[in-house]
Order: structure tokens, then sequence, then C-alpha cells
């Protein structure tokens, strides 16, 4: 396999595991940036641009990267906090007053962003059609009745997170929560990355698909646990419920799923994208822009949610609206914090060691928060960093 890119002096360990995620672990074609004080030092890509073709992947070929857009849309309202137009303490029907139906009154923004409001599935799952139109998706989720009381557990909203959010960013900015994080987060970072695909822009991305376990004697083996497969099998639990809240399965590739902007489920990006996103979290890009104050960084990463998590039946931990390091994701180090793509996409940042790290790939498994090859990649960036 040729690999493509650069990195700098010190993170050729980088590239060796890049390239060894093709020859072990099955990779189809994947890309990976990092980011070091605002400065990129790995810029590596290979393979196809699609998952069942043979055009080679270019510089610049983008891929839908699932719930690694949940971390983008968390900056958006954390950046709205920022500015003094969200207040995170506030009950949502603050802003949406129709989301106080149903007993849901006293959900706080805190709660909605740290997966603490009780709605992650909905009694009746909206088609594609219907989960693309955003005023359907936010009655959906304003008149569903919590699974649990707001506020005093937590439990991954793995799609109705993205009309929580969706609908808040509209609430409050009175945009389309695509257009408002294309001008106010990708398009200051210089961010290749889009929630609501135009069709000029349809020719950058690549086609996904599911991708089976590699065969490699050498590879990872994923093995769930029983309870984890039991609850994914059983169609009653609230595992399925919550990712079965868009049924059918939507069509990835379809463009007009792609056009569609759910901050949950279908940003795509680069990986050079989400990496630049995370180093404007953390410190200024390329000696220019950043998004956060180092208070706004510090609250972002503080513990909101942890523990055995409702819906993935693991224990999780949350900040405000990203996924912390820990066991069921595994990042760079304790203080990383960011947000995997389920099947394969990762991005986030560690502000201890200036890093900030994006993966997309077009070959998709069974794995949700903890894809065997983005770890490889987390392991290589250790020995390059001398952790």
């Amino acid at each position: 396999m040729v690999v493509h890119g650069t990195v700098a002096e010190g993170f050729e360990p980088v590239r060796e595991a890049f390239a060894a995620n093709f020859a072990l672990l099955g990779e189809r074609g994947a890309a990976v940036a990092v980011y070091r004080e605002g400065r990129r030092v790995v810029d590596l890509w290979a393979g196809t641009r699609d998952v069942d073709g043979t055009a080679p992947w270019e510089h610049g070929t983008a891929q839908i990267v699932r719930s690694a857009t949940k971390g983008v849309v968390a900056a958006g309202l954390l950046l709205l906090h920022q500015r003094g137009e969200l207040d995170l303490d506030a009950p949502v029907g603050t802003y949406w007053p129709e989301y106080k139906a149903a007993g849901k009154e006293r959900t706080l923004v805190r709660h909605l962003l740290a997966h603490r409001a009780g709605v992650p599935v909905l009694d009746r799952p909206l088609t594609p059609a219907e989960a693309a139109d955003p005023d359907l998706g936010a009655a959906a989720v304003a008149a569903q009745a919590p699974v649990w009381e707001p506020g005093t557990d937590h439990g991954y909203h793995a799609q109705t997170y993205s009309w929580l959010t969706g609908e808040l960013v509209r609430r409050v900015t009175g945009r389309p929560v695509g257009a408002w994080l294309a001008d106010e987060i990708a398009g200051p970072v210089g961010a290749d990355l889009w929630l609501g695909l135009s069709a000029a822009g349809q020719g950058r991305v690549g086609r996904v698909g599911d991708i089976g376990a590699p065969q490699s004697a050498g590879a990872l083996k994923l093995r769930p646990k029983r309870a984890v497969s039991a609850a994914y099998a059983d169609p009653d639990s609230l595992t399925r419920r919550a990712f079965a809240a868009i049924t059918p399965l939507p069509d990835e590739n379809d463009p007009a799923y792609r056009a569609a902007a759910l901050p949950a489920s279908n940003g795509i990006a680069t990986a050079d994208g989400l990496a630049r996103v995370y180093a404007s979290l953390i410190g200024e890009v390329d000696g220019g822009v950043r998004l956060f104050t180092p208070e706004t960084l510090e609250l972002a990463r503080a513990e909101r949610s942890a523990g055995p998590d409702r819906v993935l039946v693991v224990n999780t931990r949350f900040g405000l609206g990203w996924m912390l390091h820990g066991s069921a994701s595994p990042f760079l180090a304790p203080g990383s914090f960011g947000h995997p793509g389920r099947g394969g996409a990762l991005a986030f940042a560690d502000p201890e060691s200036g890093i900030a790290f994006g993966y997309v790939t077009n070959g998709f498994r069974k794995s949700v928060t903890a894809d065997p090859r983005a770890q490889a990649l987390i392991r290589a960036l250790k020995v390059a960093l001398g952790a």
C-alpha cells in the first residue's frame, strides 16, 4: 500500500501504524491528520476513495463521520455559551418552549449536552426522509416523554442528539444548524467540514460501507461483552431503540441524506478538517484563530456523566457534549476529550500535549467507541510523543 502525505520529524511511528492498518486490519481507504500546538505534524492518506471502488483516495477526500459530528455541534453550543447567548443552567424550554411537554420542563441545557436528557429513543421512529426535516425531528423529541427523569442518569442519545442540539442552535441563533456551524466554526477555522452537503460538494466525498472483521492472525478481534451483545440483539432494549430512532437505516451514500443536517450522525469531513476544529478549541491554528477561551475549554471537558451508560451498556464518561478519555473510548491521555464515529472515525484534542487528532475512513466496522484502527494510530502517536 502506498501511503501519501507527510509527517514531521519524530512522527514516523504514525506513518508506520497507518500503513499497518491496511496490511493487518483490512483498511480500504483512510486519512489521518495530527496538529501539535496548532501546527500540522501528520497529514497522511491512502487506499481508495470508495469502499467498493478503485479510484484513489486523494488529498482532500472527505467522508461521512457519523457520531464524530457530535463533537462539532457541541463546540457550537459551547461557543454560544461563551458569547453569552446560551445559559447552560437554564431550562431547555427557555429557548424552546415546546420542549417543556411530557415531563421535560426541568431539563437543563447542560443535561441535554451531557446525554442526561432522558430522551435517547422515540416511541415512533422517524423514516430517513422525516429525520431530514428539522421541523419534524424537533417536534418528535419535544413531544417525547423521557425514559428516566432528566438529569438523574445518563445514556447515549445516539440519534436524538441531532434534533436536540440542532433545534437548540436554531432557537438561539435563528439560523439552521448546518449554516451556522459553517459560518462560525468551519469557515473561520478553515476546516473542510460540512453539515448539510451541497450538490457542488458531493464530488469530494467517497462512498462508505460496512466491512468485515480483518482476517489477519495479528489483527485485533472484537469481542463485545455478553451484556452488550444481548442489548444490541434485543429489539426492546434502550440500545436498539436509541440507534433505531431513524428506521429504516438511511443510505449514507444517498446525496439526499448527505444534504440533510443531522448533528448526531451525518457530518462530512476530511481528517484535516476534524483535526483543525479540535486544534482551534485548545489553541491557535497556524498562528491565527482560536475558538475557545481557556475557561470554556475547562468547562467543556469537565466530567458531567460517568458510570454505567443506560444505552451503550458500558461505563462511559461525558463532558458537555464530548466523550472523555476512559475504557470505553480511549484517547491520548486522561485530559483528552473528543468523539468517535460508530465503526471508524475519531477526533479528539489533548490540551496538555497540544495535540489535535482526526481520522476518517470509508470502511465501517461494528465497533461503537474504540475502533482498532484508530487505537493503533493513538498508540503510535504516544510513541512519537515519548508518552
